[in-house]
């Protein structure tokens, strides 16, 4: 999910002078990436060296984030769990041997997680079960994300308490046959519609709404048990763990938090980001979730990390339009993220620079670190026009040089 001519307002000399007095250029030269960018109108730009502003360009004017609103997700998760924090579900019997899934917002429910899953309730003894109960009632059922719609993009997929493949399925369809795209993932009923669907080809498609994302957890669990020797019954529900089940199982995921946000940073991966967002309302599972409560919670992290006082925050992706952060508050972010900075992707072609993208319609932003004189040095850049897709990218490597 990586993703992407302006006037000159004033002269280059003066554009360079902060770069010239701190040495990073000897002399005024041809208009480059980041003359470009202080000669934009709906742009902002804060680099600094050892604790020092260099270049400052509309520093403390809030602008639309996008997807670099994850490192701050990503920071309060892991100021709030730690590094080594694996996301757990529980698993329960019934008196009629029902088996319940509870989930706690674990957002790494990929098919191989399930393939443990299921060795791990066969060595808690479960040889049959007579259904499947689904209880993702930790998020409220009303929960919607700021910013998504309705397309089947896997950017845009719900948001459960309960997921697997992060509320995505894989199928390639040829002709009238479907067959799903990943070997680790048997193909389900709900997988086979939705890859019957459309255009042919393999294609990856959100599960669109909370009742389809819960039931087809259901249906791949239920496929993975069966594979793992298990007999499972037909029955279904999403529904509420009832009193007096018993807990037989409690699976830790086999990704640590630290593990889970890497890639989260590297691809993009909105559902994850979304994920955190709304259990960081609850960090100990317990309870339901709102998000305006996940809001008030963020919003009260930064306020005390930070002690900000003019932001928004409504998603924890970078999905909504509504999301206001300056670059100053993006460099403090940075500087927070410092004992994380291993977990930043790095540039392509450029391994001096480590920065996460942000982009939307007209909004083109990029923050996190430089390396010069073998020193890290944070930077944010938020462009809210329409501006060539590199030139974000060409400003931190201009900024390494």
């Amino acid at each position: 999910m990586k993703q992407s001519p302006a006037m000159s307002l004033l002269s280059p000399w003066l554009l360079c002078l902060p770069l010239v007095l701190s040495g990073w250029w000897s002399a005024p030269s041809a208009a480059g990436p980041v003359d470009q960018v202080q000669g934009l109108s709906r742009a902002s730009l804060l680099v600094q060296e050892g604790g020092r502003s260099l270049v400052s360009y509309n520093a403390d004017r809030p602008m639309v984030p996008a997807s670099t609103m994850k490192v701050l997700t990503a920071l309060a998760a892991l100021d709030t769990w730690g590094r080594g924090h694996r996301f757990e579900t529980d698993f329960y019997l019934d008196g009629s041997g029902w088996l319940w899934v509870k989930g706690l917002a674990d957002p790494y429910l990929v098919s191989e997680e399930l393939d443990r899953i299921a060795r791990g309730l066969k060595s808690k003894g479960v040889r049959e079960v007579k259904g499947i109960g689904l209880d993702d009632s930790f998020f409220a059922p009303d929960v919607e994300i700021a910013g998504r719609s309705s397309s089947d993009n896997p950017y845009d997929a719900p948001v459960t308490a309960l997921a697997a493949n992060f509320n995505t399925v894989s199928v390639v369809r040829s002709g009238s046959k479907v067959s799903s795209a990943e070997p680790q993932t048997p193909l389900t009923p709900t997988a086979r519609r939705l890859g019957s669907e459309g255009s042919a080809g393999k294609k990856r498609v959100n599960l669109q709404q909370r009742s389809l994302a819960v039931g087809y957890f259901g249906e791949l669990l239920a496929a993975k048990l069966r594979g793992a020797g298990i007999q499972v019954g037909e029955g279904q529900r999403n529904a509420p763990v009832p009193r007096g089940a018993k807990r037989v199982y409690r699976h830790q995921n086999s990704r640590t938090l630290a593990e889970v946000v890497g890639p989260t940073l590297e691809y993009s991966n909105n559902f994850v980001a979304n994920a955190l967002f709304l259990h960081l309302a609850s960090p100990d599972g317990k309870g339901r979730v709102s998000m305006a409560a996940a809001q008030r919670a963020m919003t009260d992290f930064a306020r005390r990390r930070f002690g900000w006082r003019d932001f928004t925050l409504e998603d924890g992706a970078g999905l909504s339009r509504g999301n206001r952060l300056s670059a100053r508050q993006l460099v403090e972010v940075m500087d927070a993220f410092a004992p994380y900075r291993d977990l930043m992707p790095a540039q392509d072609g450029n391994s001096a620079v480590r920065a996460k993208t942000g982009t939307l319609r007209g909004v083109s932003c990029y923050a996190g670190y430089v390396r010069r004189g073998g020193t890290w040095e944070p930077f944010a850049l938020m462009i809210n026009e329409p501006v060539d897709y590199n030139l974000r990218l060409r400003v931190a490597s201009a900024l390494v040089r």
